[in-house]
């Protein structure tokens, strides 16, 4: 009888295919990682604070719409208080402080950023009686 035994593999190829990545593959995917991260971090950053300021506008129109409620049934803005005084107003980290300023017949609500907000390209976003808005979109494209 004989055996259908297959050869041994040289010792030189059973080495080969236990080998594991270079050093330079290494390095090569490393370089790949740290350039998709440098391009996409800044990206999502920048996302983040847009959709930080989204919150912190719609807060502006809300209470606007209340001071005028107010308004509408006392005669003056004088006297109305904020709700919250930061957004998002459900809690946790505050990113906008929220303050208002009423007269009889004027009012401004101040969004002024905190934290990493703060390097928003808007700034301090304002709304008054006359649903003026700053910084209007002349100024600065993209705020409101």
């Amino acid at each position: 009888m004989t055996s259908a035994v297959a050869p041994p593999l040289p010792r030189r190829a059973f080495a080969r295919a236990q080998r594991g990545f270079t050093l330079i593959e290494m390095m090569v995917v490393v370089a790949v990682i740290a350039i998709l991260a440098a391009i996409a971090f800044p990206s999502y950053s920048e996302h983040v604070r847009k959709s930080r300021r989204g919150q912190a506008k719609a807060d502006l129109v809300e209470y606007a719409q209340l001071a005028e409620r107010f308004h509408t049934t006392n005669n003056t803005y004088s006297g109305f208080a904020l709700p919250a005084t930061q957004s998002p107003r459900e809690g946790g980290t505050a990113h906008y402080g929220l303050g208002f300023q009423g007269a009889q017949s004027t009012f401004v609500i101040t969004a002024t950023p905190s934290t990493a907000q703060s390097r928003d390209k808007c700034g301090t976003m304002t709304i008054n009686q006359a649903s003026v808005k700053t910084p209007s979109e002349a100024t600065t494209s993209g705020c409101w």
